[in-house]
Parts: structure tokens; C-alpha cells; sequence
């Protein structure tokens, strides 16, 4: 079926596989929102530890409720409309960033058995199905390009908010998003290469033991430049460029206050489980256990349809404290350091990366020998990172002897 893997889409369209449809969207949606609140929590809390302080204490046990109070707080705040703003694009903007966080989530596997032959399928009143809203062929695609979108919602805000500091945020935005997209593109390739399908179901199918898991196939490099250039992607710090509060005010979303400012600051928050989630799925089996040979390890008093949804959740807290962790130490990077990163380390290295698996796919396929595939490949990527950097070289030194056109 073109518009889906999931097993329970093949079937009539009965009130019971509607009904389960419609249930997986309202999980997605409440688990979603329920988990950007406890992100915010975690992540006062745990920078707050890093830096020997108390953090939120006072709403709910152990401050679990903060989120909620100011997320109450805001909503009956003045929603304020800049004079010079262009009103429909204002308001309009934190929905476009607010909704592709939920809409890149519906592909992801967020559960199912994995023992044996099921490949992820469970029975859910009598129906097979998985634990994912949608599963189509080209899943991950989807996701990418959901993930894509949401700079428009940041461009657009600083666009209409009439004023130059949240307009500054957005042409940062659109420039950082290009930098470091094709990257983000060529690392998923990497994985595409070695999988052999987009489907999310199939990508974390062919995941079944450690050295499966594509942080291993592929070499290892690939992940890290995904981390790399999702961090950038999803504004994160070293890379929050667009709302520098020492440069631009609060950037992008500068003119915003109310619901819409909470809108922007789910997002980023939403975006940040997302895109952990993607990254476990990609490179880490997603909710695959941990499995070594033919041994898996099991995880005691819980049934092996729930263990996926408690090894997807496990792998993807690591990650989450990654993204902390990096918050509470890394300083930010200067803008010409971000490009420079992006461009003239990230997307060379990824696509060579990239051409390296390929020749070793087509090796394999037309029967070479690996070892000196391998070789000439490596040899054919050093002679072209020697004459890039003959070129950055020419180029330095012409515009030292040129000087500054400003």
C-alpha cells in the first residue's frame, strides 16, 4: 500500500480502526504536550544542579508543576500587537512553527515487540498494527522536510514583527537552516545507504543487535555530524544564534508576549524531543532492546509490547541530557564560527563520508574487494580535502591583501 506500512491501514475502514487511529492521535498529541512540560522541568533542574542552585521547588513536588504555572501565567498575559507588525503573518507564525514539532513525531516508532519475527507489531482489539501514528515509505523524508518548515515560522515572525532585532533573528535563521540542512540530509543518506528503506519501521527493523545499530554501520562520523547539525537546526545552544539575547534583545520572537511567546517556547522544546527521538531511530534501534548475538536483555515485569515504548524512552532521556548538558557548559558560537562549521567542515565531511559508503556499496554488489575500495576512497577524499584547503588558503590570503571592502 503506497500510503502506508502499518498493517492495520490495509484493512476496511471499521469504526474499531478508526477509532484506534484517532486514539493514537490524541496520545501523540497529550504525550507530546505532557512531555514538552516535563522537558522544561528537566531541564531547569538539571542546569540548575550543574551550576549550584535550587531551581524550581515551590509548584507541585519537586517543582513538576512550573511548567504549568507559567504556562497558565502566559496565557492570561496582554497579547500584545506591534503597531508596525503585519497582523496576520504575526499571528500566524508561532502556529507554523508550534505544529510541524507534532507532525514530525507521528512517524516515529514509539513502541512495539520486538522480539522474534513481529518486527514491532502488537494487537490492539484484535486489529495488528504499530506503535506509530502514520508509517509511510518514505517516513524519514517526511519527517526532514516537517522539521524544515518550522524555520518558517521563526523567519516569518521576525518578518512581520516590524522591528530589526527579531528581523536580524530570522535572516539568521533562514542562513543557519541552509548551512547546515544539507549535512543534516547527507548524514541521513548515510543511514539510507546502509538501511536500504526510509520507512522508520524498516530502518529500526534492520537495527537488531548492537553492532546493527547504525552509530556502528555507518562508521560512526555520520552521527555525529546529525547531532552536529540537528543542534543547529533546532537553534540550540552553542548554536542560538537567532535569539542571542546579547545581540538582538530576545531575537526572533522579541515583539511577542502571551500565548504566542508560549507557542514559540513549546516548539523549541517539542522540537528538541523530536529530534532526540529521530536521532535514536536513526542511530540507536529506536525501541529495539539492547541486544548483543542472539541475546536480548529483558526488561523484568513488563510485557514485551510496553518494553519498546521503556528502551525508545530510556535511549531518548540520554540524549535529551546531551542537549541539556551542552546548554549548561558550551558558550555560543560567534556567527562566522557557525558558518564556517557548517560549510567548510560539516557538509565536506559528510558528503565524503557519503561517497565512501557508497563505492563500498557498490563494491560489495559488483564483487570487489573491500579493503581496496575502501583505500582508493580514502585516498581519492584526502586529495580533495588537500585542495580545499589549498583554496581556503588562496582565499584567506586574498582578502588579507585586498582588506575590507566595509
Amino acid at each position: 500500500m503506497i500510503i502506508s506500512l502499518d498493517p492495520l491501514l490495509t484493512e476496511d475502514f471499521t469504526a474499531t480502526v478508526i477509532a484506534i487511529v484517532l486514539l493514537k492521535v490524541l496520545v501523540i498529541f497529550v504525550v507530546g504536550l505532557v512531555a514538552t512540560m516535563l522537558m522544561v522541568w528537566f531541564e531547569r533542574k538539571t542546569i540548575a544542579g550543574m551550576q549550584n542552585r535550587v531551581g524550581p521547588n515551590k509548584a507541585g513536588p519537586f517543582g513538576l508543576l512550573q511548567t504549568l504555572a507559567d504556562g497558565i501565567k502566559l496565557f492570561f498575559k496582554e497579547d500584545l500587537l506591534p503597531v508596525k507588525a503585519d497582523k496576520f503573518v504575526f499571528r500566524f507564525a508561532p502556529y507554523l512553527s508550534f505544529v510541524p514539532a507534532f507532525l514530525a513525531f507521528a512517524v516515529i516508532p514509539v513502541g512495539g515487540d520486538f522480539r522474534g519475527d513481529t518486527g514491532g507489531i502488537v494487537t490492539w482489539f484484535g486489529h495488528a498494527t504499530r506503535v506509530q501514528l502514520a508509517d509511510p515509505p518514505v517516513g524519514f523524508l517526511f519527517a526532514l522536510a516537517i522539521s524544515s518548515i518550522a524555520v518558517y515560522g521563526i523567519m516569518l515572525a521576525g518578518w512581520s514583527s516590524g522591528s530589526k532585532y527579531p528581523l536580524l533573528g530570522s535572516v539568521r535563521a533562514s542562513a543557519q537552516m541552509i548551512s547546515y540542512e544539507a549535512a543534516l540530509a547527507l548524514s541521513f543518506g548515510a543511514v539510507v545507504l546502509v538501511a536500504g528503506t526510509m520507512s522508520t519501521s524498516g530502518i529500526v527493523n534492520v537495527q537488531e543487535t548492537l553492532g546493527d545499530w547504525h552509530v556502528v554501520a555507518t562508521g560512526f562520523v555520520p552521527f555525529v555530524i546529525f547531532l552536529m547539525a540537528a543542534t543547529a537546526e533546532l537553534n540550540r545552544p552553542p548554536f542560538d544564534l537567532v535569539e542571542a539575547e546579547q545581540e538582538l534583545v530576545g531575537g526572533f520572537n522579541t515583539e511577542y508576549s502571551s500565548i504566542r511567546f508560549a507557542l514559540f517556547f513549546l516548539a523549541e522544546f517539542m522540537n528538541t524531543i523530536t529530534m532526540s527521538a529521530v536521532i535514536v531511530t536513526l542511530f540507536f534501534g529506536g525501541p529495539q532492546p539492547i541486544r548483543i548475538g542472539d541475546t536480548a536483555l529483558d526488561i523484568p515485569l513488563i510485557p514485551n509490547d510496553l518494553e519498546g515504548t521503556v528502551w525508545l524512552l530510556g535511549k531518548v532521556l540520554v540524549f535529551l541530557y546531551v542537549y541539556v548538558w551542552l546548554r549548561g557548559t558550551l558558550p555560543r558560537l560567534r556567527y562566522d564560527q557557525l558558518m564556517n562549521l557548517g560549510w567548510k567542515l560539516l557538509i565536506p565531511t559528510s558528503l565524503g563520508w557519503f561517497m565512501l559508503l557508497a563505492a563500498q556499496n557498490v563494491g560489495q554488489d559488483r564483487g570487489w574487494n573491500t579493503g581496496v575500495v575502501t583505500a582508493v576512497s580514502i585516498a581519492v577524499i584526502l586529495i580533495c580535502v588537500m585542495i580545499v584547503q589549498a583554496a581556503l588558503k588562496v582565499s584567506a590570503a586574498n582578502r588579507e591583501r585586498e582588506g575590507s571592502v566595509f
